[in-house]
């Protein structure tokens, strides 16, 4: 009986010494893991050494239950992280940074009770401390935004959503019928499951609308942006043909430190990526690109020595010879906490995800604005955009205060889904298309806008020659469309006060330079030079491009079709061309600036592809001669015989006035009410 007993307490010894060992090696393992970022595998580890400790060696098991903490904490696994935190502190874990980050946890759970009396515990060690204040504060306001919500409505897009990570969404293209998202879903590139999250590596996947404005379900884009890496959270430059992302690769030995690449646009794919180098600085974080609308700065999340605490928000100034030098947005933009996930509403409006601020859990949703003198005012979006949990990744649909972002709300794994916003306004729009008259799109144009309030802005066009701005109301405007090559147009526009939302449009037709230029609704009496009064429109258009482009010489021709005598014809278009010419000079145009000719029948007409869109008989090139007109059926020869006959400009030179008799240059002649073009940067 007795070396029964002994037996059986030899095996409990045995068993316990076992179980010391394991846990021993259980810690080494995670420890290891940590050391190189990967928190999903340090945490199992962590764990299984917790339950292996015994109860009665607090210590050890306070601090095993503590590092399990801080590893669900960095994956999102927020209840894990609540029940770890409390083993922590209930087995007395030394530092008093366990209750501040076991209120944190309780925060994102929406437990703002619990959270308030551990912010409160914490601060009887750390007083001053801006995070914990902070946070007792939020637990005070997060209950009232939520019983008064703001106008924002959101909604769940399952059409982007999958059973694991999607988040980061941006829209793209000039109707914005495309959407980038980060995705962890089965289809992203690589077999492995990541260390750090527990789920495969993230890749970039695109949704496209259908004819019908319809999204599909999201697919990886074939491009070498994807890897077997960690790539996600991209961003595009103002023109869409550059995009920025951030990739963290993998590494056995030492931490992975993410960093931004950038692609070009190649056709309808995504070149090879290039390692973008911010700083020499290899040991910090370089992540969440975002491009200011107008193109010069690159925003960026990082780490590195000079910032605020945590992960800050940072830019670096985009040049044609590279990058400047970076800075850090400091404060009220960045605290102690953690900055993230920078983006910009068109407007100029900066938006990034906050832990550090007043807020209602996880990271919440700000907006910043910057005002003439640099100095930024911060506002929290408040509920539904924000929820105890993670809020961030915000896209804009253009001007309008609506759009996409990414949230975990509701979420028990942590994990990300995008979602919908929009948030009701009066919005006051211009939609411009600058384009070769009678031609197509110029995507090469440029309009300069001034306002009397002080407006004065260059704005790029798109590639189909559009362009959107925002307006105000009560300003008179004046825009100047522009290309090399064409002539300027101008455009004015009274913006009323008014309210609802309206878009107003405006066309810029411009006149090339280089090639004749169809006069269109010129129009004679019959077999005689005199206009008629239909012709009025028309012509004041002229006499408005001529004084809106001073520097220009024109000659002005008429054209006949081949019917009729061809001296007579002759003689005929040239009394019309000098008729056109005649009305320009009564309404201003100096007469040395334009030459009146006729050319009858000797110059038919010379299809543009513009042309064939309307009439299909005919092909670019062609040209309506006189045989060419006889072999078609008799309803086309006459649509031909309208087209010879017509009214055309082209310009001759480009430096009237600007250089006096013996060649010196002159000051530009005064353009009345044309706006000062903003100096080329």
């Amino acid at each position: 009986m007795g070396r029964k007993f002994a037996y059986h307490g030899l095996g409990w010894l045995l068993l316990l010494l076992l179980a010391a060992c394991g846990a021993e090696n259980n810690m080494k393992k995670g420890e290891q893991f940590y050391a190189l970022g990967e928190y999903f595998e340090a945490a199992a580890e962590f764990k299984k050494a917790y339950m292996r400790t015994p109860v009665k060696e607090r210590k050890k098991r306070g601090e095993r239950a503590y590092k399990a903490a801080d590893c669900y904490r960095r994956i999102n696994y927020t209840a894990k992280a609540v029940g770890s935190y409390q083993n922590a502190v209930r087995y007395k874990y030394p530092d008093s940074i366990a209750f501040l980050y076991l209120a944190d946890m309780q925060r994102k759970n929406g437990d703002y009770k619990k959270a308030a009396q551990n912010y409160q515990t914490y601060l009887e060690f750390d007083p001053t401390n801006e995070l914990a204040r902070n946070g007792l504060e939020s637990c005070t306001m997060a209950p009232i935004w939520r019983k008064h919500p703001t106008n924002y409505t959101v909604k769940k897009q399952p059409i982007f959503n999958s059973r694991r990570t999607d988040f980061s969404p941006v829209l793209y293209g000039d109707d914005f019928d495309q959407l980038y998202l980060t995705s962890t879903r089965p289809q992203a590139t690589g077999g492995e499951i990541n260390g750090i999250t527990g789920t495969k590596s993230g890749d970039i996947f695109l949704s496209k609308k259908d004819d019908k404005g319809k999204w599909g379900q999201p697919e990886r884009i074939e491009s070498e942006v994807n890897s077997e890496f960690d790539e996600g959270a991209c961003a595009f430059s103002p023109d869409g043909k550059t995009m920025y992302f951030t990739r963290c690769t993998f590494d056995a030995d030492y931490p992975r430190y993410a960093q931004i690449y950038t692609s070009s646009r190649s056709d309808a794919s995504w070149g090879k990526p290039q390692l973008l180098e911010l700083t020499k600085d290899t040991l910090s974080s370089f992540a969440h690109p975002a491009v200011s609308p107008d193109g010069n700065w690159l925003y960026f999340v990082s780490d590195m020595p000079g910032g605020l605490g945590g992960l800050d928000l940072w830019r670096v100034r985009l040049t044609g010879h590279g990058l400047g030098g970076v800075e850090n947005l400091g404060e009220p933009v960045n605290t102690p906490g953690d900055e993230m996930f920078p983006t910009f509403r068109p407007n100029g409006d900066l938006y990034f995800s906050s832990n550090g601020h007043v807020g209602m859990g996880g990271l919440d949703l700000f907006c910043a604005c910057c005002d003439s003198t640099g100095l930024w005012t911060v506002e929290n979006l408040k509920y539904p955009m924000n929820s105890p949990g993670d809020d961030f990744g915000m896209t804009f649909e253009g001007l309008h205060n609506r759009g996409y972002f990414s949230t975990n709300r509701g979420d028990a794994r942590g994990w990300d889904h995008v979602m919908s916003f929009e948030c009701p306004e009066v919005l006051q729009t211009v939609k411009g298309w600058v384009y070769e008259k009678d031609g197509y799109e110029l995507p090469d144009g440029l309009v300069y806008m001034v306002g009397n309030d002080g407006t004065n802005l260059k704005l790029s066009v798109r590639g189909d020659g559009s362009f959107t701005q925002q307006i105000q109301p009560n300003v008179d405007y004046i825009f100047l469309g522009t290309c090399k090559g064409f002539l300027n147009h101008k455009e004015e526009l009274r913006i009323d006060t008014s309210s609802v939302s309206r878009e107003y449009v405006l066309q810029f037709p411009l006149a090339s330079i280089t090639a004749p230029v169809l006069v269109n609704n010129v129009f004679y009496a019959f077999d005689s030079a005199e206009l008629t009064p239909e012709s009025t429109q028309a012509l004041d258009e002229l006499v408005e491009l001529l004084n809106e482009n001073p520097n220009v010489t024109i000659e002005l021709s008429s054209h006949c079709d081949y019917r009729g005598n061809d001296a007579y014809n002759m003689r005929l278009s040239h009394r019309r061309a000098e008729s056109v010419v005649r009305y320009l000079i009564a309404h201003g145009i100096q007469e040395d600036r334009l030459t009146p000719m006729g050319y009858g029948e000797s110059r038919p007409k010379v299809v543009r592809r513009k042309l064939t869109e309307t009439y299909a008989f005919l092909h670019e090139n062609d040209t309506l001669t006189e045989a060419f007109i006889l072999k078609l059926p008799e309803e086309e020869q006459e649509i031909c015989n309208a087209l010879n006959r017509r009214t055309e400009f082209k310009v001759l030179r480009t430096t009237y006035g600007l250089f006096d008799k013996n060649g010196k240059i002159l000051l530009k002649p005064e353009e009345k009410s044309v706006p000062d073009q903003p100096e080329e940067e």
